[in-house]
């Protein structure tokens, strides 16, 4: 079968491998998972493996099948497998157990181990092919009603491990009822936070770089959120008018906002960080005003990154909620489609040039 992969270490070797079909048999004790892939999204972390700034390959290969926003259907499964049948849509998590206590765990995202495992990213062939295999216990069913925008689970549960943090931190006050939130970044994650936040009835300000009307503004307004260009007002500005923000969500990639977010941040707040930067961009802050304000004003600032399957299945309820409130607003999203794994090239060409795109996927099978 066909696969989209890269040599871990060579810079824009992305190409076509061939791996053969799996069986539920790989897996053992009768939980294996046979799904034949239906759509995979791509992002940055493509883009940046491709570039060489990371990734490594499973042992026993010299290229690692990229792909983590994997969608599809149940061909097949194991004799102790009784939470799925064929013909069931699904997700599968990313991130696979390592050996620190919080592996043992099940939050495999809070590893401590230094060597991790990660589906399409790190030591694990991802979902950029026709077929995949796993244990039952990292596949996440999604209702049908989700099928034409299932794909977009993946990058959801980045958002939702992050609100979620958010609330779990603020425990502290006992009482702690955001009102205000601020979403820096109106791509894929900053579109998927609005969302989250706005389902939770927070007003939400969301920010970006680009001057309205575009369909990441009219995304925003749509579901009842502001849209506020930073080439047109201020964070400061914005902040003092529309604020103080008890929650900022930062999705935009730019490390330098994160100094901007921690000033326009409320008392009692929390920023959550959900960017990678790979880079060595330095920047001149007002170190002791923004020290000061979080010590005296009780403020937190918390990472997130990779999602375990509790931060899935809140993935699909919040989606099931956002198909009923804004029917029809989830596909708006799905901007860029490429049809098959033999046209990885326009796929990566779409990715390196998103020209207004919000979301590029493969189309590997009719769904």
């Amino acid at each position: 079968m066909k696969a989209i992969a890269v040599k871990p270490g060579v810079p824009n070797s992305v190409h076509l491998a061939e791996l053969s079909k799996p069986d539920v048999s790989e897996i053992p004790n009768g939980r294996g998972v046979v799904v034949r892939v239906l759509r995979v999204g791509v992002d940055g972390t493509d883009k940046e493996i491709n570039a060489a700034e990371y990734g490594a390959a499973p042992e026993g290969y010299d290229f690692l099948v990229i792909g983590h926003e994997g969608f599809g259907q149940v061909e097949a499964v194991g004799s102790n497998v009784t939470e799925l049948k064929p013909g069931d849509y699904v997700v599968a998590t990313v991130r696979r157990p390592g050996k620190s206590i919080y592996d043992l765990i099940g939050t495999n995202d809070m590893t401590t181990d230094s060597t991790y495992f990660e589906r399409g990213i790190n030591l694990r062939h991802g979902f950029l092919t026709e077929y995949y295999v796993d244990d039952a216990e990292f596949i996440v069913k999604v209702p049908r009603g989700l099928k034409e925008v299932g794909v977009l689970l993946e990058p959801m549960t980045v958002v939702e491990k992050g609100i979620h943090q958010a609330y779990e931190i603020q425990r502290r006050l006992r009482v702690w009822h955001p009102k205000r939130a601020a979403v820096m970044g109106a791509g894929t994650i900053g579109l998927l936070a609005t969302l989250a936040l706005r389902l939770r009835g927070l007003e939400v300000t969301t920010f970006g770089l680009n001057e309205k009307p575009h369909l990441n503004s009219d995304l925003i307004e749509d579901i009842g959120a502001r849209y506020v260009s930073t080439r047109q007002t201020s964070l400061a500005d914005a902040a003092a008018e529309f604020g103080p923000f008890d929650l900022i969500f930062e999705a935009t990639g730019h490390s330098p906002l994160v100094f901007e977010s921690m000033q326009i941040l409320g008392k009692n707040g929390v920023l959550v960080l959900s960017s990678v930067t790979g880079g060595d961009r330095k920047v001149e802050v007002p170190a002791d005003r923004i020290n000061l304000d979080f010590v005296l004003g009780n403020k937190v600032m918390v990472g997130t990154v990779n999602a375990n399957r509790d931060y899935f299945e809140m993935g699909v309820r919040d989606m099931s909620q956002a198909e009923a409130e804004y029917p029809g607003w989830l596909g708006r999203l799905l901007t860029h489609p490429v049809r098959g794994l033999q046209n990885h090239a326009e796929l990566f060409a779409r990715l390196n040039n998103p020209n207004g795109a919000i979301k590029v996927f493969c189309e590997v099978a009719e769904i």
